[in-house]
């Protein structure tokens, strides 16, 4: 007599819960021209300085451009305009270098929530502002549209030529705000609406 056995089928794990929506960082931009300009700048000082040091420790006369800048530091005065100036210079660069190592860059670029947990996605600023300007023109008696998108707010400024000016707001309102939930951002742009008549001719 024999007994069939059901055949066990390991069910797969569910898949990981997305996080919810929140806040997300901005994209960070790799800045390779600052840090390459930055890069080459160092090294050739650092290797003229170093060429020049090995030269005098063999006895031989340090390089002319050495002994008078060694002249010049020791001749000019801490107030000398031309002391000023170098060092409002290298003051401004330092700054620029610490803005670009504080920030994130890539402003453009909009960060999107997350449906997976190790995978990012963003959307470009002029794409958004365009999918939301293509929403508009779709509402009856809309015109013209003209879309300023920020991080924060997207500013809508629509001219309808026919139908009344509270419709067509309303129609907008609630088409824009629905683009605006489908884009999937992280921190979605607050709306500000505004529907005018067009100017009149002559």
């Amino acid at each position: 007599m024999s007994t069939e056995q059901t055949p066990v089928i390991d069910k797969p794990p569910p898949p990981a819960a997305a996080p919810p929506g929140g806040h997300e960082p901005r994209f960070w931009s790799p800045r390779r021209a600052p840090a390459t300009v930055v890069a080459v700048l160092v090294l050739v000082t650092a290797g003229a300085f170093l060429y020049d040091i090995a030269a005098v420790r063999a006895h031989h006369p340090a390089m002319h451009w050495r002994r008078e800048l060694a002249r010049q530091l020791a001749a000019r005065p801490l107030d000398d305009i031309w002391v000023l100036v170098g060092a409002g210079i290298a003051a401004a660069l330092g700054l620029w270098l610490l803005v670009l190592a504080v920030t994130p860059g890539l402003r453009d670029l909009l960060p999107m929530r997350r449906t997976q947990p190790d995978v990012r996605a963003g959307l470009r600023r002029d794409a958004a502002a365009l999918l939301l300007r293509d929403r508009a023109l779709e509402i009856s008696g809309v015109r013209r549209v003209r879309v300023r998108l920020h991080r924060s707010r997207a500013h809508v400024l629509a001219v309808s030529h026919f139908r009344e000016l509270d419709e067509v707001r309303g129609d907008l309102e609630a088409a824009l705000t629905d683009a605006i939930h489908a884009m999937g951002l992280a921190r979605p742009p607050a709306l500000t609406l505004h529907v005018i008549r067009p100017g009149r001719k002559g």
